[in-house]
């Protein structure tokens, strides 16, 4: 974040503190990272360009880097699994609904333990005299505890004029559906619905198909009507998108991914003031180019990195064992070499007290012995004493994610998801995560006993 923008969220956050609000920079009030024990597992369903009748399934800590857990993991007995989107029942079981072919008036369905086998369990036909499609359907559990699907139709002899329905299971085998019920004021010519509901608002993100921009609605109840908020390019998307999908992280912002199919990429972007404004879209780390219309679904799963805290540490560097993190006299972090024979001030620079994280205690923060906490600045790490802002709070936080060899460790930024602390130059700074081993070898660090 540059110094401008920086400083006009402070001074924001500090008139809204004045005045009793909650802040949109906050994030989601509530939101936390798992305790110890426990971590978060973002489970991504797509199709792919190489083929749309086969799904491979992905999964990662942080919603950023991805790994593929099967691919292919399901091809149903016939047609296509284009759009799956997928979903964890009260059951214990996975489902997926997806697109079955080009025409048509059916949505697959199928069922997984573990969420790389699939078993196919039916074909369900959309009761709707005259449809020629049935396109992108999406799970939408509701506060209520009803599961919905929400689907794009159309009775049109071309792929226009798409309205978007939602039908609810009722039973909880999932093998019975109500009739369809349009989402009012989405539409006509509105597909790839997503909802998603924050506090009693039912927030909508559908593609225009005239347009080919994502769009946004809101309304007070699920089925509308809906009232468009924004239209055209307003959230820097670009035009040609589609298949938009959305999942909260653990800091209480959001997170949309979308398929950009003319220029053959796929984005993502986040917000943190309820969807008003999304940070500049990046491309999803080797996978952008090959995967299409993908969902994510949001677990807390045993496992996770554990670091000890109120003891004193040191973090060695994995592809610089000989280096470790320190912070020199100019305030700013770097991996330095340290030896035994290194100098008392010198093991004392690359010594640090873990600390539960000053924004999220299920996170970490780590304080030198003058007191100060490594937090970024421009990206860049320096050591700064505290002053009590939450923009500082959340600058001087990391969260552990497993690293690059066994028993290290990633740390992730808790206010810029997806970034990392790492090594460049020997300097450290907090950079987006690349799918390559060369990263993930400059963003790991092993936890050792402490120089001093």
């Amino acid at each position: 974040m540059n110094r401008t923008l920086r400083a006009v969220l402070a001074l924001l956050t500090s008139v809204a503190a004045l005045l009793g609000l909650t802040t949109a920079f906050a994030g989601t009030a509530g939101a936390a990272h798992p305790p110890a024990g426990q971590t978060t597992r973002y489970t991504m369903t797509a199709f792919t360009n190489s083929s749309e009748s086969n799904m491979y399934v992905y999964d990662s800590p942080d919603a950023t880097g991805f790994t593929l857990r099967k691919g292919p993991a399901y091809t149903p007995p016939s047609g296509l699994i284009r759009d799956p989107s997928i979903f964890k029942h009260t059951d214990g079981f996975y489902y997926l609904t997806y697109t079955t072919n080009w025409t048509g008036n059916t949505i697959g369905f199928a069922r997984s333990t573990d969420r790389v086998n699939w078993t196919f369990l039916y074909n369900h036909t959309i009761p709707i005299s005259g449809l020629t499609r049935t396109w992108a359907p999406e799970w939408f559990i509701d506060t209520d505890g009803s599961v919905n699907v929400i689907v794009s139709l159309t009775a049109a002899s071309t792929a226009t004029h798409f309205t978007a329905h939602k039908i609810t299971a009722t039973n909880s085998a999932l093998t019975a559906w109500s009739a369809p019920t349009q989402l009012a004021g989405i539409g006509p010519n509105n597909i790839d619905t997503f909802v998603v509901k924050v506090g009693s608002t039912y927030h909508a993100f559908t593609k225009n198909e005239t347009t080919k921009y994502i769009e946004y609605a809101t309304a007070s109840s699920f089925t509308g009507p809906y009232t468009k908020q924004k239209t055209g390019d307003w959230a820097g998307f670009g035009d040609w998108v589609e298949g938009p999908a959305l999942v909260q992280l653990d800091n209480g912002g959001w997170r949309i991914y979308y398929d950009g199919y003319r220029a053959g990429k796929y984005w993502y972007s986040d917000s943190y003031d309820n969807f008003a404004t999304w940070s500049t879209p990046t491309e999803v780390p080797g996978l952008s180019g090959f995967i299409r219309h993908a969902t994510v679904l949001k677990e807390t799963v045993s496992g996770g990195v554990t670091l000890p805290t109120n003891t004193t540490r040191s973090l060695q560097s994995v592809n610089f064992p000989s280096r470790y993190a320190v912070v020199r006299s100019d305030n700013l972090g770097y991996i330095d070499p340290v030896t035994s024979s290194s100098s008392t001030a010198v093991k004392q620079s690359a010594t640090f007290t873990v600390v539960p994280g000053l924004a999220d205690a299920n996170c970490y923060s780590f304080r030198d012995s003058a007191g100060r906490y490594l937090r970024h600045w421009d990206y860049r790490i320096r050591f700064d004493s505290s002053n009590g802002t939450a923009v500082f709070n959340k600058d001087a936080t990391y969260c552990a994610r497993p690293g690059a060899t066994a028993g290290s460790v990633s740390l992730e930024s808790y206010n810029y998801p997806g970034r990392y602390l790492r090594h460049y130059g020997y300097a450290l700074r907090v950079d987006l995560y690349q799918n390559t081993d060369t990263y993930r070898a400059d963003s790991s660090f092993t936890v050792v006993s402490p120089w001093a």
